[in-house]
């Protein structure tokens, strides 16, 4: 479970969707036998069946992390842009550092996909494919057959219907309005690509379409 202060907490679906397919190099963490967590970095795919979310990947067959899908619950965690905020920018001296930042946590349960070439697991790299390189499909339809066989040998596909989604947004909502534009400003003069994208996002906060920073 993530600490999220209610001024930070995000729950519209469709922007965390959003946030889970752009920011889609997540960290999957699981538990396997005796209390053994496993960590793997990885891209995910986000899609929607029916009214549930399901995350879609693979691993190396050689990563035993896979050996612990369908014995417990998996996290998922999706990190965006973050940046270090300097007390300095704040209106009152009696303030601290702090980190602003945004994540998701998804939860669920993974399955591991059928190993038969010609079924799940071919039509999960049809979708990752079509997803980070739509021009590589041709390539590997062009490789020959027994590479492609030794290749999904190689990897265990699975998917996990998530059971629930967090989603944490802190961008000084907490702080008053002059106090979040001065943070904003910073951020956005930075030398840092990730300081400057959390200015973008505190300063799409601030907009009156967008009041409470939710």
């Amino acid at each position: 479970m993530m600490y999220i202060p209610e001024a930070f907490r995000g729950e519209d679906r469709s922007a965390l969707m959003a946030f889970m397919r752009a920011q889609s190099f997540a960290t999957l963490v699981s538990v396997a036998d005796r209390g053994m967590l496993w960590a793997t970095h990885l891209p995910l795919l986000t899609i929607e069946r029916g009214d549930s979310l399901v995350l879609l990947g693979h691993v190396a067959r050689a990563n035993g992390h896979w050996k612990a899908f369908g014995a417990g619950e998996s996290l998922a965690i999706f990190t965006g842009p973050h940046a270090y905020v300097s007390p300095s920018l704040y209106e009152s001296v009696e303030s601290v550092p702090t980190w602003n930042y945004v994540a998701v946590h998804a939860y669920g349960v993974p399955r591991v996909l059928a190993a038969n070439p010609a079924d799940e697991i071919e039509r999960l790299l049809e979708a990752m494919m079509e997803t980070y390189e739509p021009a590589y499909r041709r390539q590997w339809d062009g490789l020959p057959a027994d590479f492609r066989r030794r290749m999904l040998r190689g990897i265990v596909g699975f998917e996990m219907r998530v059971t629930r989604v967090e989603g944490k947004r802190k961008l000084s909502q907490n702080r008053s309005r002059t106090d979040q534009e001065r943070v904003a400003q910073a951020l956005l003069g930075s030398p840092d690509p990730s300081a400057q994208a959390v200015g973008r996002l505190m300063q799409a906060n601030l907009r009156p379409d967008n009041a409470g920073g939710r």
